[in-house]
């Protein structure tokens, strides 16, 4: 096992992202929440204790046992995680008499400290609480502070406790990552030795040592997590993994087509499943966002099973979960109020009886991709743009018919074609078109027309967590509405969505 730093998640918004900029570094760390931490192995060599949007001063604030960490392993609070050490070794927090939120700026520095060690004076800094450290408890001593703020971070003199009370993780704070590898690196003594190759090396023998000569099936999405996993799985077992790439009917224009092709030059043993009439039957009348998503997660595993019992003495299905899946079905509030009903083939029914392996369930998106590149997977595979699991059928807004697929299937590939042809798809994190159940009055020739409306949708994010609509040439989007309303039968009007998350979500349904 790799070392790894403990992060116990209080509720922030920002717990996620402290792992992330950890995981930058090189060192592998996990995210539990406060309320279900594992016994801790020799194999942690630190603690980090995230922000939340409570206050230690309610009478039910989420606390932990500090005895199980303080002066057994190097602990870092972080924003609420510090007010909490503060607080429960009888310092005094308190609401804060100004609003201290947003950029701050170190007035007082004491670098030679180890946390501080090459930070600078001045260096701006993240605060977003709505309490703050009066008192720090005694034994401790203060390392930072900002002009408002005196204790901005602190140390226990005779221990490795650390607190802070602005949030390194986040861009704003010009030298958080500074600060996190003085953590994870000079003082819990990390070797940031977790790299993709690494990574890869003791996942294939992890998974040659659980599968052996057993078989393995697969359901390909033609997106990144389901092929990193299938390539991961060949790596260990070669042709005892089966994949199943189904055509839903519900893709872009050519796709089943185009990554059937992509997976067969990998090398993998692939199956194309033609079911486009069974999924558009199982659809007709729906209207409903949540009524199509159900009933294409049924037809999926209908057909799915049908295929697997294809294959005799399969013993495993392999999924593409990936860590933030991991998350947030265990978050802080307890397991999620509604699970995404599309995602992968999760409402397996018992009948299949298989046990379930999830190569990539500890890793965040980004670091999928990365291991994808160094197993040299197709880049067109890689940097492909999410795409939602139901597919066309929730950027069809209203029933679902083959002939609306192909108008959206033609509109978003003349969209996502000049994305790439003029260099602008890297730019966007996901853009994709949504047929709205709207007819508008149009002029072609001399004929008045009631057509369609098409919104394009194109937005920048780092995870999809938030998002903000890109804002794409105005020449760029005229030519392709040009394009769009001269080639698409069916088509008069094309509009932008400027719309960002949130309020509004990426997708329309």
């Amino acid at each position: 096992m790799p070392e790894k730093i403990l992060i116990l998640d209080f509720g922030s918004q920002y717990t996620q992202l402290i792992a992330r900029r950890v995981r930058e570094l090189n060192v592998y760390c996990e995210i539990y929440p406060y309320n279900h931490v594992p016994a801790l192995t020799d194999d942690v060599k630190g603690v980090i204790l995230s922000g939340s949007p409570c206050s230690v001063r309610d009478a039910e604030h989420p606390t932990i046992d500090l005895n199980h960490y303080m002066g057994k392993l190097p602990l870092l609070g972080v924003c609420y995680g510090a007010q909490l050490i503060a607080h429960e070794l009888h310092g005094e927090v308190t609401p804060s008499t100004i609003r201290e939120y947003g950029r701050a700026r170190l007035a007082e520095l004491h670098t030679t400290n180890r946390l501080m060690k090459e930070l600078t004076l001045g260096s701006q800094v993240w605060m977003s609480h709505g309490d703050t450290i009066k008192e720090i408890p005694i034994n401790f001593e203060v390392i930072a502070s900002t002009d408002t703020v005196r204790v901005a971070a602190y140390k226990l003199r005779d221990q490795e406790t650390y607190g802070i009370q602005f949030h390194p993780e986040v861009t704003h704070s010009e030298e958080g990552k500074t600060l996190l590898r003085n953590f994870v690196v000079h003082i819990c003594g990390c070797t940031q030795d977790w790299t993709s190759e690494q990574f890869i090396d003791s996942t294939v023998a992890e998974l040659q040592q659980t599968l052996g000569n057993d078989k393995v099936v697969l359901g390909l999405s033609g997106g990144v997590d389901s092929s990193v996993a299938a390539m991961l799985i060949h790596q260990a077992i070669g042709k005892n993994l089966y994949c199943i790439f189904v055509d839903n009917g519900l893709l872009r224009k050519d796709e089943f087509e185009n990554v059937l092709d992509s997976y067969k030059h990998m090398g993998l043993n692939v199956k194309g499943v033609d079911a486009k009439n069974k999924f558009y039957s199982a659809l007709a009348g729906l209207t409903d966002p949540e009524a199509k998503r159900k009933a294409i997660g049924r037809v999926f595993i209908e057909v799915f099973d049908e295929e697997a019992h294809q294959i005799e003495d399969v013993k495993w299905l392999a999924q593409g979960t990936i860590y933030p899946d991991v998350i947030e079905s265990v978050s802080v509030k307890g397991p999620s109020a509604t699970i995404k009903s599309h995602h992968n083939v999760g409402g397996l029914p018992d009948f299949m009886k298989l046990k379930v392996v999830e190569p990539l369930k500890t890793l965040f998106k980004d670091e999928v991709r990365l291991v994808g590149r160094t197993l040299k997977i197709d880049e067109a595979i890689l940097g492909r743009h999410p795409f939602p699991g139901p597919g066309l059928a929730i950027r069809i807004l209203g029933d679902i018919t083959a002939e609306k697929v192909h108008i959206l299937q033609q509109v978003d590939h003349i969209f996502i074609s000049n994305l790439k042809k003029t260099g602008l798809y890297d730019e966007v994190w996901q853009a994709g078109a949504i047929l709205l159940p709207v007819q508008s009055v149009g002029v072609m020739g001399d004929e008045r027309t009631y057509e369609n409306v098409v919104a394009l949708r194109a937005v920048t994010s780092v995870d999809g967590m938030t998002a903000d609509w890109s804002r794409l040439p105005y020449e760029f989007l005229a030519d392709v509405s040009n394009e769009i309303i001269n080639k698409v039968k069916g088509v008069n009007r094309v509009v932008y969505d400027i719309s960002s998350k949130p309020p509004a979500t990426i997708e329309w349904e």
